[in-house]
């Protein structure tokens, strides 16, 4: 199965899909111009607010909205973090004052926050929630750096091997090599990806998160006020870093400079895919030419249409995501129970993939129809399992209830994408209400005056609905008829049959617009 990404680069925003064999699982939109609070991003903030009652405290990192950190949010070192903070200053010697820091006063779980935080207090912080509806960021002060092999953790002191790797001489491998490599007062964790790789590429990626963090030591020195440190990656090469396997085919980019950005990306992190970066160059638009926008107007409205018309409604609310799944037309020649699972199997895989579309999470609850059977039910759960199986957000899924009802939990680090795929009736431009029917002769008479008397038109065409086409030239005395003699020209009706019925385009008798010709609505 083919495993496409293709990116959209415009003025003002950078669009990523990715496909897999062709069909759109993952959507995303990334502003290019426009600041925004990004999971992953660092701040040097200032404690706006303690709330001793949540044992928490609001943190200004220069959104309109204040950020919240709890206290088992500060992490075991957060003691050598606030200490670097205190210290550092234009004069300092920055690495010789960060190797010197002790790390060894270890937060007790069951501490209180008013006791290391203080309102006006500098802090570094990284949010892992963007903001979300009233709610400001989540941020932690355990910071953490990612990349494609190696998570960087400043001012620890531990090496942390993914369990997904199995070989304990790899693991084994991995961990000496990472010791050998480690500066002092740093932690690792060692991602999956890094299975198998040389000690070059590893000490390699190693420097490169170091030098990040260390870079951003000389604006704290300066300035201790509300500030970015530094940034994740773009969405682009994190969704890469996160994703990029030998599973995928093609990412096609329609920008030169992006393309350069991501071709330097790949063949650092993955040298032997470094071919699979393709630059488009077609006439028309990336996102047609791969049916990305037919997807995307196909999957982000309210209604999900299935196979043979089975649908799903999605309903959005502050609490929770709400699903259910209809049979609707659906009718098949077996009994009712067989019908009913094989439509929420269907409706399971679109479920998965809708999850990971709109990057929905929190709470969702799925209105599955009813089976009577205890095995279809355990059939359901399982499915679902299996498909959401690959999903990257954290999620748990709990067995149906007598009511049919199944509850998801995925984890919500950003908000909810929602695509606007209605479009505005040329009639009534979205107001609901259009002018009065009994009264639509008058009007086409009305503009027919306007081309025969003030634009000298005396042949003319008139594209309308057939319910209209056969009401003007009902008869031997029509009111079509009537137009030409009172005004002395001929009218020649088209009917459309794709036309509203109030809907009117006049043009010349062979259907072919005016060359001065707009929509008459």
């Amino acid at each position: 199965m083919d495993k496409d990404l293709i990116i959209d680069v415009t003025e003002s925003e950078v669009s990523l899909a990715l496909l897999d064999d062709h069909k759109l699982i993952e959507y995303s939109k990334e502003k290019t111009r426009e600041r925004g609070f990004s999971v992953g991003d660092v701040y040097i903030g200032k404690v706006k607010k303690l709330l001793p009652s949540l044992n928490a405290a609001f943190v200004d990192i220069g959104d309109q909205k204040d950020a919240f950190v709890h206290y088992l949010d500060l992490g075991l070192n957060f003691t050598a973090f606030d200490n670097f903070v205190r210290k550092i200053n234009g004069n300092s010697d920055f690495k010789t004052l960060y190797q010197n820091i002790p790390i060894d006063e270890i937060l007790e779980k069951d501490g209180r926050i008013e006791r290391f935080l203080s309102p006006g207090q500098p802090i570094i912080a990284q949010i892992v929630k963007e903001p979300i509806s009233t709610k400001g960021s989540r941020l932690t002060a355990e910071i953490s750096i990612a990349g494609r092999n190696l998570v960087l953790l400043p001012f620890a002191d531990k090496v942390s091997i993914s369990q997904k790797i199995s070989s304990k001489e790899e693991k084994l491998r991995l961990e000496r090599l990472v010791y050998s490599i480690l500066p002092k007062n740093y932690g690792v964790i060692i991602r999956t990806a890094a299975e198998g790789k040389r000690a070059a590429v590893l000490d390699a990626e190693l420097r490169s998160l170091v030098r990040k963090w260390e870079d951003s030591w000389e604006k704290i020195a300066k300035n201790k006020g509300v500030q970015l440190l530094f940034s994740e990656n773009s969405r682009t090469t994190t969704m890469l870093r996160d994703l990029l396997n030998d599973s995928f085919t093609n990412i096609y980019v329609n920008d030169e400079s992006v393309f350069k950005e991501i071709d330097e990306y790949v063949s650092m992190i993955s040298p032997e895919q470094e071919k699979i970066v393709k630059l488009y160059k077609g006439s028309e638009p990336i996102f047609d030419h791969f049916d990305v926008n037919r997807q995307i107007k196909s999957s982000f409205g309210r209604i999900v249409s299935l196979k043979q018309g089975a649908y799903l409604v999605i309903d959005h609310t502050e609490a929770l995501h709400v699903i259910d799944v209809n049979s609707g037309i659906r009718v098949k020649q077996t009994e009712q129970e067989g019908n009913s699972v094989e439509v929420n199997i269907a409706a399971a895989d679109e479920i998965a993939r809708q999850l990971r579309l709109r990057d929905m999470g929190g709470i969702v609850i799925v209105d599955f129809i009813d089976m009577d059977e205890a095995e279809h039910r355990a059939l359901l759960y399982k499915h679902m399992a299996e498909v959401m199986a690959s999903d990257r957000a954290k999620h748990t899924i709990l067995p149906l209830t007598k009511f049919g009802l199944m509850q998801i939990t995925r984890q919500r680090v950003r908000p909810v994408t929602e695509i606007e795929t209605t479009e505005e009736c040329p009639l009534c431009h979205g107001t609901g209400k259009i002018g009065p029917s009994i009264l639509f002769d008058e009007t086409l008479e009305r503009e027919l005056v306007c081309y025969v008397k003030e634009r000298g038109v005396k042949k003319l065409g008139l594209k309308l609905s057939p319910i209209f086409h056969a009401y003007l030239d009902k008869g031997f005395f029509s009111i079509r008829r009537r137009w030409e003699r009172k005004y002395h020209c001929s009218v020649k009706l088209l009917p459309m049959g794709d036309f509203s019925i109030m809907q009117r385009i006049w043009c010349n008798p062979d259907g072919t617009a005016f060359e001065d010709e707009k929509l008459l609505h």
